[in-house]
């Protein structure tokens, strides 16, 4: 992928049961702070991004996220692979221009196009069997007014 495309790890996925006990977990035990939480029903999943106290914004985050319904594919998930690493989040410039170049280089992305993610951005994946397992995120992140 051109360099110009991909930004940074924006985050890591984690697959949990129980939102509230992977969030007590993830901030009692090793510190870490909530900075958002959000349901996304068309993904079926809540979900929670921590980070480091203190860690500025563009600082790649946790994802915690837990299925809403038995029939999600975050529930599958769980069902087949139990709880852990579910996904690693690249930032991009601009989510349709990486599909773009990942598919010219013959992998398979999720959808079509960019779907709706967390605090707005927009969001596609990379399918996992063409990434050696690992199912790969990538992030445009919504524009902020604070941010240029």
């Amino acid at each position: 992928m051109p360099p110009e495309l991909l930004l940074a790890v924006d985050h890591v996925g984690l697959a949990v049961p129980d939102l509230d006990v992977a969030i007590a977990f993830h901030t009692e035990v090793l510190g870490l702070e909530v900075r958002h939480l959000e349901t996304n029903v068309e993904q079926g999943v809540a979900e929670a991004m921590l980070a480091p106290v203190g860690a500025a914004n563009e600082e790649t985050q946790i994802q915690l996220m837990a299925p809403l319904t038995p029939e999600s594919p975050l529930a599958r998930f769980l069902d087949r692979s139990g709880p852990g690493l579910q996904q690693l989040a690249f930032r991009v410039r601009d989510v349709d221009a990486a599909a773009a170049e990942l598919r010219r280089q013959g992998l398979r992305l999720l959808y079509d196009s960019a779907k709706p993610g967390t605090r707005g951005s927009l969001i596609n994946f990379v399918h996992p069997k063409d990434t050696g397992g690992v199912l790969i995120e990538l992030v445009q992140v919504a524009s902020r007014p604070d941010s240029s």
